[in-house]
């Protein structure tokens, strides 16, 4: 029997770019699926269809040529992120209170002091954001109190509380707003998203490549589906938060004071777009052992996040938390029995027990990850804590990984990759299931149980890999060469 051969750097080449043709044809599909509300289950077998495109071509990008990654991943990543723009946001409503948070600043307001529905701001209003007729019978509009003036509904979600964004991303729709065309209506926050989105992977491309690092982990990020359908397609701002987050590590991972400062206040900006990037903080923080290391990251980054407020202090009547407390107990993170939030410890614990256990589990990977990890790659400390969090906060929101995924694609670690598929499950197939915990305990649990394979997987893996040169040596055969450097001999 004729053995079987590895396949070329040429077939490889090939199969990836077909997978990435299909991948962003699938994309465009479920970007224009009219059925997120009607036909959950369908919609959510086209995003697995996508998923499963993206794990072969990054299959078959292992297998290209060290020298020709970069384009690769380059040209692929504008393919998918360009796929978000085929159509208005399909699963979410949130760019739409960003464009309007955007408009209130642009006429010199605080978004902070007034709701979407307040009658003061009835001039603002613009017919796309506030339809009127029959088109308010349609779904994902909300109804407002209706005067002579005033239109009687809104695409905006929870038009009846005050925003919740922080400053930084209010400064970036005010921006939006202001560089927009009249009439844009969506396109210009999706458009800045996409742009934002090829901006996180040029900063891994250049990160990774500074360290000396494979240039493939960055597809882990540029191709993966949940970017151009969460990022780009439904705009959420917590792109933002990624590209800053991820810049800020890549500067806290040098020796250098400055660095690591100039890091600091990044990671501090990343906060002050959407609250959630501070769990990174524990990897900035991987390793150090003197005040004035841990000092240098810590107090530029809480320095921006008060000095961000500061101005939407200064300016507003209300408070510059709007609805975020309200939000808080909306999602069941105060009440578990409200909802699916724990719902990994509810298996377990008592309700009232599962916020203490959270609390002290992440503490306890928190300091693990600061005194043990590993300080020249704190994205790795990172990845671990922000994992953790989402699998035990077992969140409902499928965008809230953006970050998770960029952390992913920093250090390699595929395995948390489930944990984003897991949210997109959640998310989408929510309105077809009447029992929500039982739902996030399948996709969260499943995701789980792929990290502590691969976690054992990987601590086994060195002492086989010292094995392997002692067994080719009493066989006389030789050792083989790394991937990377078989590559770059073709």
């Amino acid at each position: 029997m004729k053995p079987l051969t590895a396949p070329t750097p040429r077939t490889a080449l090939a199969a990836s770019s077909l997978a990435l043709v299909a991948l962003t044809a699938v994309l465009v599909r479920v970007v224009r699926y009219e059925g997120y509300l009607s036909d959950p289950v369908g919609l959510f077998l086209w995003y697995a269809v996508c998923w499963a495109l993206f794990a072969v071509a990054l299959s078959a990008l292992r297998r290209i040529p060290a020298r020709h990654v970069a384009r690769m991943i380059a040209a692929g990543a504008v393919a998918v992120t360009l796929t978000g723009l085929m159509g208005p946001p399909r699963t979410s409503t949130d760019s739409y209170r960003y464009a309007w948070d955007g408009r209130v600043q642009s006429a010199g307001i605080s978004p902070y002091d007034h709701t979407p529905q307040d009658p003061a701001l009835v001039q603002l209003r613009d017919p796309w954001l506030f339809p009127t007729g029959a088109v308010c019978d349609g779904p994902g509009l909300a109804p407002i109190p209706r005067t002579d003036a005033a239109p009687s509904c809104t695409r905006i979600n929870r038009p009846a509380v005050h925003t919740i964004y922080p400053p930084v991303a209010e400064a970036y729709f005010l921006a939006v707003d202001r560089l927009s065309p009249d009439g844009a209506r969506h396109k210009p926050l999706q458009t800045g998203a996409a742009l934002i989105s090829l901006g996180v992977t040029g900063v891994l491309l250049l990160v990774l490549r500074r360290r000396g690092d494979d240039l493939r982990k960055a597809a882990y990020w540029a191709w993966c589906p949940a970017v151009p359908l969460e990022a780009v397609n439904n705009a959420h701002v917590d792109v933002l938060g990624v590209l800053l987050a991820v810049t800020g590590l890549g500067l806290v991972a040098s020796p250098a004071l400055t660095r690591r400062t100039a890091g600091g206040v990044l990671i501090g900006a990343a906060i002050a777009t959407k609250l959630m990037p501070a769990v990174v903080l524990p990897g900035a923080l991987s390793g150090v052992r003197r005040v004035r290391d841990a000092a240098a990251v810590l107090l530029p980054a809480t320095a921006f996040v008060l000095l961000a407020y500061l101005p939407y202090v200064l300016l507003s009547h209300d408070s510059v938390f709007g609805y975020l407390g309200g939000y808080v107990r909306e999602e069941g993170y105060e009440d578990p029995s409200a909802g699916s939030r724990y719902s990994l410890l509810r298996l377990f614990l008592p309700d009232t027990w599962a916020f203490p256990a959270l609390v002290a589990v992440i503490a306890g990977v928190s300091l693990y990850v600061m005194r043990r990890g590993d300080p020249r790659r704190p994205w790795s400390g990172a990845l671990t804590v922000t994992g953790w969090s989402f699998v035990l906060l077992t969140p409902g929101y499928s965008w809230y990984v953006l970050l998770l995924i960029a952390l992913v694609a920093l250090d390699g670690r595929w395995e948390w990759l489930g944990t984003a598929l897991a949210g997109a499950a959640v998310y989408v197939l929510s309105p077809a299931f009447d029992d929500q915990p039982t739902l996030s305990n399948l996709a969260y649990g499943a995701a789980a149980a792929l990290v502590l394979v691969m976690s054992q997987v990987r601590r086994r893996a060195p002492a086989r890999r010292a094995e392997e040169p002692a067994t080719a040596s009493r066989q006389g055969s030789p050792p083989q060469l790394p991937q990377d450097a078989t590559d770059e001999a073709r």
